[in-house]
Parts: C-alpha cells; sequence; structure tokens
C-alpha cells in the first residue's frame, strides 16, 4: 500500500538537528523560527540535504515500482490509488527540504569557494526535478523557491525544466574539475571522489537522453566507458545505516516493515516472486524472506480466511483466462496481487518480508522463522539511484531497434552485474545460514536459460522485449523510477500481470499534482486524471497504452 515517509531531517555523521523552513506549501515565506544561511553551516545543510534526498528518491520510486508490479499496488481503481493528498509530503520534501536547502548552502558555499559542496547539490537538484518532471509532468521550477516575492510559482514545461537540468549537470562537471576550499565534511555517495560524481552526471544524462529519443548524445556518452557508471562500484546510490533511534537511520522500507509485531506496510507482489521462482532465479533469497513455508489455500494446507481471506475465492476470470497466478504462491511466498485492496488481517508473522537486499532485512536461508525488531542486517541497506547494470539495460533497448543480438549481450551484463550486486548482501545478515547460497554454477544457468529464452526460434519481437523488461524491472528492486519510465517509454513487458479488478480504469500517466499545491498555489491548476501524458511520453494513449492495466 501506499507509504508515506514522515520525518524530521538529520545529520547522520554527528547527530546533530537542522531544520530549514518546513511548510506544506511551496509558496509561503520562510519560517522565522528556522536558521537562516548567515546563522548555518554548508556541512549540515549538505548533510540534510543527502538524507532528504534520498528519503524522496526512495518515497517517489515506490510509486513507479508498485506501477510496474515490482511491489504490490494496493487499490483497484488507479485514478484513486494515488490521490493528491497522498504525495503532499515528496512534493515538499523534493521543494523545502532538498532544492531550499541547496539553494540556502550556495549562499555560503559559494563565498567560501566550496565548489565540491555546489557541485553536490547541482546533482541532486538535477536528479529531484527531472523525477518531478518524470511523475507529475510540469511543475514549478524557474519561480520557485522565490518567496516572499513569488508567493505562487508558475509551471514550467517538462521539456524545458529538463534542459535546466542537463544545464545544471554542465555547471556541476565544471565544479567537481575546480580545487575547492575544502571536501565535504560528509558525501554519503562518493566520499570525496569527484570523479565517481562527474560519472554519475553522465549517467544521470543517459536517462535523460533516453527518455527524449536524444540517441546520438546518448551514444556519444557510452563511446567510453570512463565516462559513466560501467561497474558497481561506481554505483550511485545511498547507504543506510542500523541505529534505532537518536536518529533512526535505516533505510525507510525497513524500518516500516521490521517490526516488533511482525511485517507492517507494504506487501511483496506476486508477480515478481512468481518470475523469480518459476525461474529459479539466484537473487530470490536476497529480495524476499518468507516467515512461513506454505500458504493457506496451497496443495493440501486448508484455506484460512482470517488470515489470508484469497485463499477462500476464485481467481478473476481474466486471471484464468491469461494464466496469471493469483493470490499467493505455494511455497511460502506470500504476498499480494496487483491491485488487491484487502484490509490488514492478522499475518505480520506469516507474510514474505524484505530481504537482505536492498533494505538489510534476513536473508532467506529456508528457516521460516519470525522478523524481529532489529533482525538480519538491521536496515543498513541501500536507495539504489544509478547503477551499472541499468546502463546496461538502457544501452539493450536502444540496441533492440538495430541488433538483438547485441542486445541479449548487454541484457546478460546487467543481469550478471545485478547478481554480483545482490549476492554481495548475503554478508550482511551474518546470522543466516548462508549455505543455501546460490553457487556460480546456478548463475551461470540462469544466464543461460535467459538467452536460450531470449534466442528461441519461436521467440518474437514481443517475446523478447519481454524477456529484456522482465530482467530489467528484476534488477531494478529497489529502484521503480525506471521501470515506471521504460513501462511508459515502451509497453514492456505486454504481458505484466494485470489489476485484480477487470476494469480499473486508464493507467497512470503522471501523478495528481499535491492536493497542497493545487490547492494553494493559483497557477496549479489540478488535473482533470490521471491519463495526462509527460513531455516525452508520445505513445498512445492509456488506456490502450500500457496494454496491461
Amino acid at each position: 500500500m501506499k507509504k508515506i515517509i514522515k520525518f524530521i531531517a538529520i545529520v547522520f555523521a554527528t547527530g546533530i538537528v537542522f531544520n530549514s523552513c518546513e511548510t506544506t506549501e511551496l509558496d509561503l515565506a520562510s519560517d522565522p523560527n528556522a536558521l537562516t544561511p548567515s546563522q548555518a553551516n554548508p556541512d549540515f545543510y549538505l548533510n540534510t540535504v543527502q538524507e532528504t534526498f534520498a528519503r524522496t528518491v526512495e518515497s517517489l520510486g515506490e510509486n513507479g515500482a508498485e506501477l510496474t508490479r515490482i511491489e504490490n499496488m494496493f487499490g483497484r481503481n488507479y485514478q484513486n490509488v494515488y490521490s493528491p493528498a497522498s504525495v503532499d509530503n515528496e512534493w515538499e520534501q523534493s521543494y523545502q527540504e532538498v532544492i531550499k536547502n541547496i539553494r540556502d548552502m550556495n549562499v555560503l558555499a559559494e563565498e567560501a569557494e566550496l565548489f565540491y559542496h555546489i557541485g553536490m547539490g547541482q546533482v541532486m537538484e538535477a536528479y529531484t526535478i527531472t523525477l518531478l518532471v518524470d511523475f507529475f509532468g510540469d511543475v514549478p521550477y524557474s519561480e520557485a523557491i522565490q518567496a516572499p516575492e513569488i508567493l505562487n510559482p508558475a509551471v514550467d514545461s517538462g521539456a524545458d525544466i529538463y534542459a535546466a537540468a542537463l544545464a545544471l549537470l554542465d555547471q556541476a562537471t565544471e565544479n567537481f574539475n575546480a580545487t575547492p576550499s575544502a571536501l565535504p565534511q560528509n558525501d554519503f555517495f562518493y566520499n570525496g571522489d569527484a570523479d565517481a560524481w562527474i560519472r554519475a552526471i553522465n549517467t544521470l544524462k543517459l536517462r535523460l537522453y533516453l527518455n527524449t529519443g536524444n540517441i546520438d548524445a546518448f551514444d556519444e556518452i557510452v563511446d567510453d566507458e570512463d565516462d559513466f557508471i560501467s561497474s558497481t562500484d561506481e554505483d550511485f546510490q545511498f547507504q543506510w545505516g542500523s541505529n534505532l533511534v537518536q536518529p533512526d537511520t535505516r533505510h525507510p522500507n525497513y524500518a516500516q516493515t521490521y517490526t516488533a509485531q511482525g511485517a507492517q506496510g507494504d506487501y511483496a507482489s506476486i508477480w515478481l516472486m512468481d518470475l523469480m521462482d518459476t525461474s529459479d532465479d539466484p537473487r530470490i533469497r536476497y529480495y524476499f524472506y518468507r516467515q512461513s513455508a506454505t500458504v493457506p489455500g496451497a496443495p493440501g494446507v486448508a484455506p484460512n480466511e482470517e488470515t489470508l481471506a484469497c485463499s477462500l475465492t476464485d481467481p478473476p476470470a481474466h486471471y484464468v483466462a491469461g494464466g496469471y497466478e493469483y493470490c499467493s504462491l505455494p511455497n511460502g511466498y506470500w504476498g499480494r496481487d496487483h491491485g488487491n485492496d484487502e484490509g490488514t488481517p492478522p499475518d505480520g508473522f506469516l507474510r514474505v518480508a524484505p530481504g537482505v537486499y536492498p533494505q538489510a532485512g534476513q536473508f532467506d536461508d529456508d528457516s521460516f522463522g519470525e522478523i524481529a525488531l532489529g533482525s538480519g542486517g538491521g536496515g543498513a541497506g541501500i536507495t539504489p539511484m544509478l547503477l551499472a547494470s541499468t546502463v546496461d539495460f538502457w544501452r539493450a533497448e536502444v540496441a533492440m531497434s538495430s541488433s538483438t543480438s547485441d542486445a541479449l549481450e548487454l541484457v546478460l551484463d546487467g543481469i550478471e552485474k545485478s547478481i554480483a550486486k545482490v549476492q554481495s548482501f548475503g554478508s550482511v545478515d551474518s546470522s543466516a545460514d548462508g549455505s543455501l547460497a546460490p553457487t556460480p554454477a546456478d548463475n551461470q544457468a540462469y544466464l543461460t536459460n535467459v538467452g536460450a529464452e531470449f534466442n528461441d526460434v519461436d521467440a518474437s519481437t514481443d517475446d523478447q522485449w519481454n524477456i529484456l523488461a522482465e530482467q530489467f524491472f528484476i534488477a531494478l528492486k529497489g529502484n521503480g523510477h525506471d521501470s515506471y519510465n521504460f513501462y511508459r517509454r515502451t509497453g514492456y513487458p505486454n504481458d505484466i500481470q494485470p489489476n485484480v479488478e477487470p476494469n480499473p480504469g486508464a493507467f497512470i500517466r503522471s501523478l495528481f499534482y499535491p492536493a497542497n499545491a493545487a490547492n494553494n498555489n493559483q497557477n496549479v491548476t489540478q488535473k482533470a486524471g490521471v491519463t495526462e501524458q509527460v513531455f516525452w511520453d508520445t505513445n498512445p494513449a492509456s488506456p490502450a497504452f500500457p496494454p496491461a492495466n
């Protein structure tokens, strides 16, 4: 179900609490009780921005993951699932706690020639504003964060914001190439490595060029592997901690799920678990932790209306016709179908919990024990933002138009990088029995099977696109932003599990504007529905596209 994270911005390294203007509106003047730039420290600003940025990416990305079945979506009618009020927090975080704090930091950083600080802020701002465009469409930017002079900032076109983001990234590159008077106290992403930041800049450009169809610019970057993230040790990701309180540094999804009452919040996606289970995907034990060896309604197991209501119901007719798994998988993969809106039963110690990747939960070693507060890796996971494996899949997408053999090679490269990264998290859960970890032979068998399916003489172009898309979505666990973009760009996979509701309404092409923005800013007009397409989404309109609702 939709998760809204509320938090107080904290500084990880020092434990110092620093609050900027925190309002529920984009257009309010500064809080007179907040610190002003002249009273603050650039490092405090930067620490706060990094963490808030990670939470914003995590929370918005969950929407995309739910829409593309990487995570479970709670609600049968698309238009009602993501209400305007449900995204107020992400909007506020983006403008008031990321962009505004960056602007305030720059007042001090520019005077002190802290070029590295400025460059980091420019990358995070470019990522944030393009994230907003990809989810909402046209949003305020050029007039934003200018209260009290401008209280009702006008929206800019998504295309203009993309152009502004690319310009910001160029400026960031210049700043990382300059000699700063000092490095940040904490660089939670690259620990003071300017070259790594420049690779991340170029990788973010790849995303923007791919979305807008600028393949020449895309190819110009990928011509030199030193220019972009091509190895997993260069990945752009935020590392969370395991501290429980004062401050809580754990991965947000872990903090929500691993409680004294068992698993809470979001359910695991039946579609993703079934796809990985039936293909012997060597990452499945890292993604999902089973608390139960079986589920109600499985062969030889009685249904249970109290803990799993759907175990007593027949699958919808369109699930039967399409051959989709319904309700749960018999071997303990206890989750929910896309759009299941049943209430929450007493299943906290029964259903699947997040695994060791990326949330740093528990590794599934067939022990089927109950999760506990602090168990597994204690939440010291990551929020993946730009990964080397993602770049391989982007390149495969581009290659599909010219050479399917080249595309397959890139798909396999992406899978191999993803498997290695995911399996490196096994050690995070030191209490697990590692004897059930997949072997190199298991990994190779999986790669061989994917290649064989892709090259099967009976495989159509649609089949190959579906394989590419499914493997990309699996590798994107923890990042729903890129899966949502891919799904709108290509329409694949076109055989993905549909909503349990046979008529769920048109697929969401962009989210409603947040309630606070639409209600309080005279220049933001609420959308009539969720079918409004962002500027780069030039595919046919919903509900015909994407093909699976």
